[in-house]
């Protein structure tokens, strides 16, 4: 029987994030990022994940064969576990496919939970209810009368320009050039696996607004970077060389989930061998007991080698925050 689990995982911004669309266009910048349709937030898309946690966890496991698109040139792939986590293509000298095993990951795009926005108080991270409540997190209304806690529904009646803190504040708040009235103090409470320092900073922080008003917000406040080429034998600009950029600005907070569909349930390592490379090498981290284990192991590796364009000029990196929430099909979170 299929093997279904799902892990959710918590991601912060630690550089810039620029995964382009693929062209220039005519608007706001000439180089734009990617975006969802519907809302226009930006997002990181599944591919760029999965393509670099398959990449890192190669290197990682020292069979660099096994990252691409051809896997000819490796040896066992059957017995290779990114070949088996991530699937492959083998095909002979003249390019003829021999054999071809799909992936048991599904990686998902990576949504915005919280973003950063200068404010006349200082850094704030602005989310919404629904953002929130879908990660895990629960949020309830702190609004005190006669010392008693009382809980609000929030979908109803929330007013466009009506915000929440997760501070004492009464005074209304500018979101970068937008002021709005603060209605009340709200207590988010994130599930245990995220409860860690990086993410209790924005916490402390927190302003929620109505989830039309959060693209608005977000698009508004997104980084923006000018670059120009320099011609070698001059030391100066080019002529007509100037181009612009956006991304996702640093300590940005982001979700995403990695579904384990293991059809084949034919996991290639034992227990004892499941912390060792094909050379011998113990593997940093935990052990890989499945394939599970392989994604996070090179999600991790993001931290320090980046994922989308312009890693070479500082851009790319991302924090795994805490572990990942794991459920079973048919089964609620755990760590919540």
């Amino acid at each position: 029987m299929a093997t279904y689990k799902r892990q959710r995982y918590l991601f912060m911004v630690t550089d810039p994030v620029h995964i382009g669309t693929g062209g220039y266009r005519l608007g706001r910048v000439d180089n734009s990022i990617v975006r969802e349709p519907g809302t226009r937030v930006p997002k990181i898309p599944g591919t760029s994940l999965h393509g670099a946690a398959r990449a890192y966890a190669s290197q990682l496991y020292e069979n660099p064969e096994a990252a691409g698109q051809n896997h000819k040139d490796v040896k066992d792939p059957d017995q290779n576990p990114i070949c088996y986590t991530f699937g492959y293509i083998k095909s002979d000298d003249e390019g003829n496919q021999t054999k071809a095993y799909s992936g048991v990951v599904n990686i998902f795009d990576a949504h915005i939970l919280a973003f950063p926005v200068c404010s006349m108080a200082g850094p704030v991270w602005v989310s919404s209810y629904k953002r929130l409540s879908k990660a895990g997190f629960t949020v309830k209304n702190s609004s005190f009368s006669n010392g008693k806690e009382e809980d609000r529904a929030f979908l109803d009646n929330w007013e466009l320009d009506e915000i929440f803190v997760s501070w004492q504040r009464s005074e209304p708040l500018n979101l970068g050039w937008l002021m709005l009235n603060v209605s009340g103090r709200v207590t988010v409470i994130p599930p245990t696996n995220w409860n860690k320092a990086a993410w209790n900073e924005a916490g402390n922080h927190l302003v929620l607004v109505e989830e039309t008003l959060f693209s608005q917000i977000v698009n508004s406040n997104l980084e923006v970077r000018t670059s120009v080429a320099i011609d070698p034998w001059r030391g100066a600009a080019e002529e007509k060389a100037l181009f612009t950029y956006e991304a996702i600005p640093r300590a940005t907070f982001l979700t995403a989930d990695v579904v384990l569909d293991d059809y084949r349930e034919a996991w290639p390592l034992t227990k004892q061998d499941c912390t060792k490379t094909l050379k011998g090498n113990v593997l940093p981290g935990k052990p890989w007991l499945g394939p599970l284990s392989v994604v996070e192991a090179g999600l991790h590796m993001i931290e320090w080698l980046g994922v989308g364009g312009m890693g070479t000029r500082g851009f790319g990196r991302m924090a795994m925050i805490g572990d990942p929430i794991e459920e079973r099909y048919g089964k609620g979170y755990s760590g919540e």
